[in-house]
Formats: C-alpha cells, sequence, structure tokens
C-alpha cells in the first residue's frame, strides 16, 4: 500500500551501527537501540527495571513520568478511565495515580505509553498497525480473562502481551532497505523463512533478544521463550495470541473455536461462557485503543463498526465519471480497428483507477503453450505478478477453472466448497483467498485472455458497483478481440 512518506536514518556516525543488511539478531538490537529508537529504549530500561512499590522506588516511577509531559498527561487520562480505575475517584497527580490506582497499573501505562507513541511517530506502515492491533487486544483480552487474580498479575499479562513481538514492531516501526524488501517479499510468502533471508535472522529472536537488552522483566522473557511456558501466566498470554489471530479470520472461524477449547481447559470455564466473554472483551480492547489515542488500529480490530475505514484509505477510490468517460473513449476505439495495446492498456487503468480496485492484470494466451501469461497489469503490489502470474490451462487448478467459465464472475472468500478441493496460486498470497474478479476473454470457442482484479492484501469487500464496472470494462475488450478477429 501507498505509505506516508518518512525520512530514512541519518547516515552512522563512526562507531554507531547501520542497518544490518543481513545480519544477525545481536546486529539488529544494536542498530534499534543505537539508532532507531534509542529513547524507547532508554525510557523503557528505566520503568521496567522499577519493580517493587517501596517508597524509593514509587518516587522513581513518579520521576521518569513527569520528566515527559506528554507521558504525564496520558497516564492521567488513563487513570481516570473504568479500564484502571474502578473506584472512579479522579486523579489529577501522578503520585494521586500511583497511590489510587496502584504502582503495578501506573507502570503498566508508562510502559505502553512509551511503546505506543514511539512506534506509531516512526512511520505508521500497516503492518505495523496489525502488530499493535493484534499485541494490544491479546493484551486485554489476557488481563480480562485473569479478572479474579491479584491487580499486579493482571498488569504483568498485560504487559506479556503487548510487548510479545516487540521485536516485528520495531522492525516495521523503521523505514529500512530492508522493511520495504520485507514488506514487497510478503506480497506473496511469508514466515520466518522469508524473515531469516532477508533480515539474517526472524522477528521472534529480535524480540527474545530485545526482552533481554531493553531488560523487559523476566514475565516478557519467559513469555517470548522457546518451549512451552512454564508458568499458567506465560500459557494465557500464549492462548491470548493465538486467540486473537484466529478472531481476525472472524470469530465463527474453526479456528477460534479451536482456541477457546484451549482456554477453557487453562481457566476451567466453559467454552460458551468464554465465547460471550471474548467478545465483550474485544470491544474494551477498541475503548482501551481509542484511550491510548491509537485510532490508527481501530478498524484492525474484531466487532470494530469502522472495520474496514483504515484500508480504504489505501484502496483507489472507485470514480463512477471517470469511469463513464473512460468507457465512452475505448467505445469511440473501437469503431475502427482498434490498437489492442492501447485498449488493454486502458482497460486495466479504467479497472484500477475508475473502478477502484488495487491490483488489475490483463493475461493473453502465450504462443509457447497452453498458457495464459500476463499483458499489461497495474496496481500496488504486482510486481510479482510479471514473471509468476501464468494460467496453466493444461492443468486443473482454482485459476484454470475459472478462467474457463463463459461470462466474468466474482470470486467470493471463502470459496465455495466445490472449488475448495482446487489448488490456489502458490505465487500470490491473497489469490483465492479474498474476494475477487475475473472476466474470460473469448473468440469463438476459444480461450485467448484474462482479466483478473482484487484489492490484494486489504480486506474490503468487492461491492456490486464494482463487479458490474469491472463488467463493463471486460466486455470493451471482449469486443475488440471480435472486432480483430472480423479483420
Amino acid at each position: 500500500m501507498n505509505e506516508p512518506a518518512a525520512p530514512r536514518p541519518a547516515a552512522p556516525q563512526p562507531g554507531v551501527p547501520a542497518a544490518p543488511r543481513k545480519g544477525s539478531h545481536v546486529q539488529w538490537v544494536d542498530y534499534l537501540s543505537q539508532v532507531e529508537l534509542p529513547v524507547l529504549a532508554e525510557t523503557l530500561k528505566k520503568i521496567t527495571e522499577l519493580t517493587g512499590s517501596s517508597n524509593s522506588t514509587v518516587n522513581q516511577l513518579a520521576d521518569v513520568i513527569l520528566k515527559d509531559a506528554d507521558l504525564t498527561s496520558q497516564v492521567l487520562r488513563l487513570s481516570n478511565t473504568v479500564f484502571y480505575n474502578q473506584t472512579r475517584l479522579p486523579v489529577s497527580t501522578v503520585s494521586r495515580a500511583i497511590t489510587l490506582v496502584g504502582f503495578e497499573s501506573v507502570r503498566t501505562m508508562a510502559i505502553s505509553s512509551v511503546v505506543i507513541d514511539a512506534l506509531l511517530s516512526k512511520n505508521p506502515r500497516i503492518h505495523l498497525l496489525r502488530c499493535l492491533a493484534r499485541a494490544l487486544h491479546a493484551a486485554v483480552q489476557a488481563r480480562c480473562l485473569l479478572k479474579d487474580a491479584s491487580s499486579d498479575k493482571r498488569e504483568e499479562v498485560f504487559i506479556g502481551a503487548l510487548l510479545s513481538n516487540i521485536g516485528e514492531m520495531a522492525f516495521w516501526a523503521c523505514r529500512t532497505p530492508q522493511a520495504d524488501q520485507l514488506d514487497d517479499a510478503m506480497e506473496f510468502s511469508s514466515g520466518a523463512d522469508i524473515e531469516r533471508e532477508i533480515l539474517g535472522t526472524t522477528f521472534i529472536a529480535l524480540t527474545r533478544s530485545l526482552a533481554e537488552a531493553w531488560s523487559l522483566g523476566p514475565f516478557v522473557r519467559e513469555t517470548v521463550a522457546a518451549g512451552n511456558p512454564k508458568s499458567d501466566a506465560s500459557a494465557l498470554v500464549r492462548q491470548s495470541l493465538v486467540l486473537v489471530e484466529a478472531a481476525e479470520k472472524g470469530w465463527d472461524h474453526a479456528d477460534v473455536d479451536k482456541a477457546l477449547i484451549v482456554l477453557s481447559k487453562q481457566l476451567k470455564r466453559p467454552k460458551e461462557e468464554l465465547r460471550v466473554l471474548v467478545r465483550e472483551n474485544a470491544l474494551e480492547a477498541a475503548d482501551v485503543a481509542m484511550t491510548y489515542g491509537m485510532q490508527q488500529i481501530m478498524s484492525l480490530l474484531p466487532d470494530h463498526k469502522g472495520e474496514q475505514a483504515l484500508e480504504a484509505v489505501a484502496a483507489p477510490a472507485g470514480d463512477p465519471v471517470l469511469q463513464l468517460r473512460i468507457l465512452r473513449e475505448l467505445s469511440v476505439m473501437l469503431l475502427e480497428k482498434p490498437d489492442l495495446n492501447l485498449v488493454f492498456q486502458t482497460v486495466v487503468e479504467g479497472i484500477h483507477r475508475a473502478v477502484g480496485l488495487q491490483r488489475t492484470v490483463l493475461l493473453m494466451r502465450s504462443t509457447a503453450g497452453p498458457m495464459l501469461t500476463p499483458r499489461k497489469l497495474l496496481g500496488q503490489g504486482v510486481a510479482h505478478w510479471k514473471d509468476n502470474f501464468v494460467v496453466q490451462l493444461d492443468q486443473e487448478n482454482l485459476l484454470s477453472v475459472l478462467a474457463r467459465q463463459p461470462q466474468p464472475l466474482r470470486v467470493p472468500s471463502p470459496l465455495p466448497k466445490p472449488l475448495q478441493r482446487l489448488e490456489v496460486p502458490e505465487f500470490d498470497r491473497f489469490i483465492g483467498r479474498r474476494p475477487g474478479l475475473i472476466g474470460p476473454l473469448w473468440v469463438g470457442k476459444r480461450l485467448v485472455g484474462l482479466v483478473y482484479a482484487d484489492n490484494g492484501n486489504l480486506t474490503l469487500p468487492i461491492d456490486d458497483e464494482q463487479h458490474q464496472g469491472f463488467n463493463h470494462f471486460v466486455q470493451q475488450a471482449q469486443i475488440c478481440l471480435n472486432n480483430l478477429a472480423d479483420y
């Protein structure tokens, strides 16, 4: 997606590490700590190393908070919310907040605030926003699911979940060539292998190293450590992360059921009771996000009414007036012997710009064999299509079956059962997994081309107007081919 420009880091001074081209997690920790996020690293150390609630640590925590006017304001605002202050008594000073709300709660507010503010101020690309949304949602779920536990334990699981992917969040917060490269690569691949190929390490390894280097505390280290969880609390945090990731697929998804079964065993509570509770917690997470000033992630939280508002900003806006003008231009072109390349380019541009679909490609039959290969493509995240988007007509897979349909059609998500048995493309992680539109092009009874369009990594639905607009442009491409066949 197109993102707001952000300044690249200044050239490092002698002795200061540059972004590793392909380095170890230790090199990345040095770079993040010394170049990209030094203030965050230092402030987190100061706060997380304050444990207990003796007079000295209370004063130290208050001093750290009061040195930052924005942090002071944020802590006081949070201290007056029901999420942290069940007494609802007004709080107007940091010392009063620590006395009334509790040392650990105020420490949690401070840690959360400095992390959120530091990361969002750097570079709010979509990957970072998704990480933050997932982390905050899991933090609220873990805290709320431990409702009967002590206040200190609830704050511990909140921070454990919030910082459970700090390595990934810190990486995406920075404008490095590796971030841009991984962003492009993730259009059609994801996971530890691609992270290791581009970074030289993995996000989980980076998180574990940052937990040590930034002194994030024993519980965070326990939560992100390899192997089985060593306590019920860290097991709950891990399962809360599983739950929120499953919830991103929809609360009715089978993975949510699996996560609830495990939580039911962990908490010794009925699954159906938990099903209601976690939905309520998701709404609580949206309120907490607003309280922390994280409006950017609201659309990425389950059950939020503005679920697709953020991604709508990234999608090209449909323009009915422009659509009509381009269709008229195409009609004029087709009055005489048309220029095939010009018509195809206009069709693809019309679908992308006027219909408002993020990715569009027009494929034609290859002379090298029974296959369709890209002729024109346009949009964000389609660079890999040029060499990989090939429809093998002599094979039985999702694209080849859809390509042989007589009319343009909408590709739903999830796919209907008859299509679920078919292999989806490996070169792209969204085709067949997100809604799309497909329009075969025929000359007589011979399939000669195909138009495909979708919204890529966006979860925006394809509405009836877009479907109709897409059909209009496919029809113009079909008329062009028919006219040329008559010459």
